[in-house]
């Protein structure tokens, strides 16, 4: 009897085995990635697989500052020569601007073949390049439907095109582009919470402005737009930042919205009504030569007469930094309600916002750069010309 039991066991054994691997391939079958449809910013719709992708190419402004806020810049197979300082011969207009994407992930960039030269002035994919990188996927700011077809058949990988919005760090599409990254990558945990915490920034400064007992002085905001275009007569009458913080903007009766440039007379008129001015830096460029030339440029402007111009930092540089844009909007509400948010540092602030948007905290790369002008604060143009 002992032996047939002793034949038995094995069978059981073999039959638990046989079971057990039954489990875990049922098991391993489960935990596959399924294949889903997505659907991209021109509307055009993929079948991807998330999280497979290990070979990525970002191409147009602002591709890889997104791909940085989710993906793992390890798994980039190239980049744009505009974002790989260590070449001598690319695009240079941003060198000394502040571009956090860049600063927190300059060593990985220099080591990556290149992609297409990219910059303003690059207004389309250089296919050849990017072929020669043997990218899995494509991630797109060139919102073209069209081109984008002809894009993926000549490369036979997937071309996903993305987009900011009009209102940036504040604009759903902007949120969408971040929560569609995080679907293709397998991150959408860290989408999902990257999403909510810019909302929740949002509702703060919204709250802490909108329920204060202060009264917001009348503020001008002037160096909007493209990098090295701009001056201080490009303003914009329905600012997001200046909506959100509640601060009373001076710009009024424009025949349209967004950035624009008004009439020097228009600016003149304006001059007496204006408390607060706040300079984008990327107009320094500009403004500074112009006032050398001319120091009545500023004499109408009660703002400057008082010692009251503020530089924020360059919230656009190929494309919008959404982080700066950010602590823009915090910079800006702290200037129109300075005891409501005096508990706020805005440098403190930066770094909060870079490591959450990049892992780092850059506020001292960010100031240290030449065209920041050592960061949020007050700025004198006769520091900065010849007397």
């Amino acid at each position: 009897m002992r032996i047939k039991h002793l034949f038995i066991l094995p069978l059981v054994l073999s039959a638990v085995a046989c079971g057990a691997k039954a489990n875990n391939d049922e098991t391993d079958k489960a935990e596959e990635p399924k294949e889903i449809t997505i659907s991209d910013s021109v509307n055009r719709e993929h079948k991807i697989i998330p999280g497979s992708y290990k070979r990525v190419v970002c191409i147009g402004a602002g591709a890889l500052r997104l791909y940085s806020y989710i993906g793992d810049v390890n798994l980039l197979a190239g980049v744009e020569d505009i974002d790989n300082e260590t070449l001598a011969n690319r695009p240079k207009m941003f060198d000394n601007s502040a571009r956090p994407y860049v600063i927190a992930n300059s060593e990985a960039f220099s080591k990556l073949p290149s992609c297409g030269v990219g910059g303003p002035n690059a207004q389309a994919a250089e296919s050849e390049k990017i072929l020669n990188c043997n990218p899995e996927i494509v991630l797109s700011l060139y919102e073209d439907a069209t081109k984008a077809d002809a894009l993926e058949a000549q490369l036979g990988v997937p071309v996903i095109t993305f987009g900011y919005g009009q209102n940036g760090v504040f604009d759903a599409k902007a949120h969408n582009s971040i929560k569609l990254l995080g679907q293709i990558f397998d991150k959408e945990e860290r989408a999902t919470s990257l999403v909510n915490y810019i909302n929740s920034e949002k509702d703060q400064i919204y709250k802490l402005s909108h329920e204060t007992n202060e009264t917001s002085s009348s503020f001008y905001i002037c160096g909007l737009g493209n990098w090295g275009t701009t001056d201080h007569l490009m303003t914009a009458q329905n600012y997001e930042p200046f909506n959100i913080a509640n601060i009373n903007n001076v710009v009024k009766g424009l025949s349209k919205d967004g950035v624009q440039k008004i009439e020097k007379e228009k600016f003149e008129d304006l001059g007496s009504s204006i408390d607060k001015m706040i300079v984008d830096a990327a107009a320094m460029k500009n403004i500074l030569p112009a006032y050398s030339e001319d120091r009545n440029l500023f004499k109408s402007c009660k703002a400057f007469n008082d010692g009251n111009v503020y530089l924020e930092l360059p919230y656009n540089a190929y494309y919008t930094n959404l982080e700066l844009a950010l602590a823009n909007t915090w910079f800006a509400a702290s200037l129109a309600y300075p005891n409501t948010f005096k508990d706020m540092n805005i440098k403190n602030k930066l770094d909060e916002i870079t490591e959450k948007f990049l892992g780092k905290k850059l506020s001292d790369e960010i100031y240290s750069k030449e065209t920041s002008f050592d960061g949020y604060g007050k700025i004198n143009f006769n520091d900065y010309v010849q007397q």
